[in-house]
Order: C-alpha cells, then sequence, then structure tokens
C-alpha cells in the first residue's frame, strides 16, 4: 500500500453492487462510511444486468478463482435467506450456434478440466435435467448444463444491504450529480459533488460504472475502457416452468422475482443507438425481436410482452478483467470497475474493504491492479 494511515473515515461514489457491499463491509468494521450516487440507488449497470452467477466458459485462472469466491459467498447468503425470490441456484443451461464457430464439446472438457460442474445434454435430455426449453431450439451439438449456477436480482440484493448499511451507521446521499474525487498533494482528500458539497474522507472507492475511467482521468492515471451500450428488456409475469439461466445464440434469459423474464443479446445492444444529447434510441422492433427470439427457445413459445428495459453503459475494463484496488500514484484512492458485477459484487466488497481498512492487499486481487495499465495517457 502506499500509506500506513487506516482510515477513520471513507467516501464511496457509486449506488451499484460494487459501491454498496464494499460500503457494508466497511460499515461492519466500524469505519465511518458516506456513500454518494449520482442518482437514485441502483440507477446504472447494476439496475440493468442480467445477473448471471457464473465462472463458465474460458477465461484466466486468477479470474476464474475469483468468481468461484464470488459465488461461494452467494451460496452463504442462499442458505441464510432460502426463499429469497431474488437470489436462485437452479443452474444455467447453454448452447452454440449451428456453425464453425460451435464451441460446446471443447468448453465442456475445459470446464470438466477445471472441476467445474458441467454436464453435456443432447437436446432430448434436456428436459429430464431442466424444465421450460423448447428442445428442438438446441443446435445438433447439445448443450452444456452447468447445475451450480444462478442469478441474483441485484436492486433487491442491494436494498437488503442498504438497509444493514443504515442499521450500522452508514450515511447516503442520492442525486448528488456528477462527483470527482479531491486529488490534493499527490493523495485522495474526499469528494465534491456536482453542487459544490464537498465531503473530506482519508480515503476514497470510486465505484461509478462506466464512468470509471474518464474519473480517474481527471487525476492523471489511466484506466482502459471498452464500455459498451448495454439493453436489459424485462417482461411481464406469465406462467412458464423455466428456473434456470439460458445463453443461447440469439438470447440470454433469466427468471425475475415476479415471475417474468429479463433478457439480452449481443445483437441488440449494437442496434441502440445514441441521440445527440447523449440519450439513448432503442428501436420497438429491437424489443419486439429480443421477445421473438426468447419466445422460440422457451417451452410452449409463449407470447412475451415488454414491461419495462433499462439501457445504458455495461463497464467493461480495455483488457475484459477486472480493475480493483488502489491507484498507484494516487494514495487513498480506490477504484473498483468490472463486467462482472454480479458475480464478483460481494466478494470485490468484502475484499476492498478489507484492503481500505487494514491496508493489506489481498492476493486474490494480485492480477486485477489498476497499475497493470501503466503510467498515465494525459
Amino acid at each position: 500500500m502506499n500509506a500506513s494511515i487506516k482510515p477513520s473515515k471513507v467516501v464511496v461514489i457509486g449506488g451499484g453492487i460494487f459501491g454498496v457491499s464494499t460500503s457494508v463491509h466497511l460499515a461492519r468494521r466500524g469505519v465511518r462510511t458516506v456513500l454518494i450516487n449520482d442518482g437514485p440507488l441502483a440507477n446504472g449497470a447494476s439496475g440493468r444486468s442480467l445477473a448471471w452467477l457464473n465462472s463458465a466458459r474460458k477465461r484466466s485462472d486468477a479470474y476464474h478463482r475469483l468468481r468461484l469466491a464470488g459465488i461461494d459467498r452467494y451460496r452463504t447468503l442462499a442458505a441464510r435467506n432460502p426463499d429469497a425470490p431474488w437470489l436462485r441456484f437452479d443452474g444455467g443451461l447453454a448452447w452454440d450456434a449451428d456453425d464453425a464457430g460451435n464451441e460446446i464439446a471443447e468448453i465442456f472438457d475445459y470446464e470438466r478440466a477445471l472441476g467445474y460442474h458441467a454436464q453435456w445434454l443432447a437436446p432430448e435430455r434436456i428436459a429430464a435435467a431442466t424444465p421450460g426449453v423448447d428442445a428442438s431450439a438446441v443446435t445438433p451439438q447439445g448443450a452444456i448444463f452447468n447445475p451450480g449456477e444462478g442469478w441474483v436480482d441485484l436492486p433487491s440484493l442491494i436494498d437488503m444491504l442498504v438497509e444493514e448499511f443504515r442499521t450500522l451507521g452508514g450515511e447516503i446521499v442520492t442525486d448528488a450529480g456528477r462527483a470527482t474525487v479531491d486529488v490534493d498533494g499527490g493523495r485522495a482528500r474526499g469528494v465534491i459533488t456536482a453542487n459544490g458539497m464537498r465531503r473530506d474522507a482519508d480515503a476514497v472507492l470510486l465505484a461509478a460504472g462506466g464512468d470509471v475511467p474518464a474519473i480517474v482521468a481527471e487525476a492523471g492515471q489511466h484506466i482502459g475502457d471498452a464500455t459498451p451500450v448495454a439493453l436489459l428488456v424485462r417482461t411481464k409475469p406469465i406462467r412458464h416452468p423455466l428456473k434456470v439461466v439460458l445463453n443461447t445464440p440469439r438470447v440470454a434469459i433469466r427468471p425475475t422475482p415476479n415471475g417474468g423474464f429479463a433478457l439480452d443479446a449481443a445483437w441488440s445492444e449494437e442496434e441502440v443507438s445514441v441521440k445527440p444529447d447523449g440519450s439513448y434510441d432503442v428501436r420497438q422492433s429491437t424489443l419486439e425481436g429480443l421477445l421473438h427470439e426468447a419466445s422460440k427457445v422457451l417451452e410452449g413459445n409463449p407470447a412475451l410482452e415488454v414491461e419495462d428495459y433499462g439501457v445504458g453503459p455495461k463497464p467493461i475494463p480495455g483488457d475484459g478483467e477486472p480493475v480493483f484496488g488502489e491507484l498507484p500514484s494516487v494514495p487513498g484512492y480506490f477504484v473498483a470497475f468490472s463486467h462482472s458485477g454480479a458475480t464478483l459484487g460481494l466478494i470485490a466488497g468484502e475484499l476492498l474493504a478489507d484492503e481500505i481498512a487494514t491496508r493489506h492487499r489481498h492476493p486474490l486481487l494480485a492480477d486485477f491492479r489498476p497499475e497493470r495499465f501503466g503510467a498515465s495517457r494525459r
């Protein structure tokens, strides 16, 4: 770490899962913590995440280990809240397109070699393993069923964590506009909000989703950024047996706590355009296309209707790997910036709070430090 002084007060910027989780863990340690958000809580990427809890397919060994630790924390939470409609471990089912890029056999072997629970299923065997899927939509190469995967509704989880945070004496400031980190004398000294309000702090955590790279650039620091626009559509509730998270060539689907489905797809995100004023244009044909693709893979091909949708930046670092920890040249300035917010939400908050409070770097975060992006590119 860059300093030996333990913080007595921390300000966290960002009301998504990384900011809220870290705030709760700091409050549990008795650290005075203020959470500041630009709007209502969960108004960013956490409010429009598919929130699939997994470590499926291929990634670095360090990233896989961190994701497994993240899933472990959710299993503990699920055991304590067995009837929670917003956290389920009913598995995940995935298949690829019927083309030269189909990797199902290769991914199955890869996951099995890691000890990641995976079952290869021919289309005709899917109904016996997990209900709710139209087997005729599954490609001939079959599907991978991962029984240990699940999903979480992040706004519901955030509500629960915020209740505990307030009980522990934490302070929350919402609708504060864009906040910046006050760097003076080479270290973080606090936070200044859009209306000029200043909050002094011994340490600051920036967990502002897709805004993180631009905000750290104000302090002369560089974090690679590959953030795209994401679109998540939620359907109206229907009676349907699907429980797993589905990842298919044209649509990803998970149940929602109210009996509907959450849908997203890479192609639908590409159809979203940004208007000159910075708002987003989502075509009706895109929404209808997502509903159509979802209906095709669901048992009974039900008629689906849009309840609402969320659109906005999906935080993804430039190299695809998470960014956690203290900026190398600015003591007291910590960042959390990652695509896998749901899976890593609890474990990242725990480890970041530990680093902020104890000033000891955790080995699980060793490969995800912001210094890997090198010197400032101002």
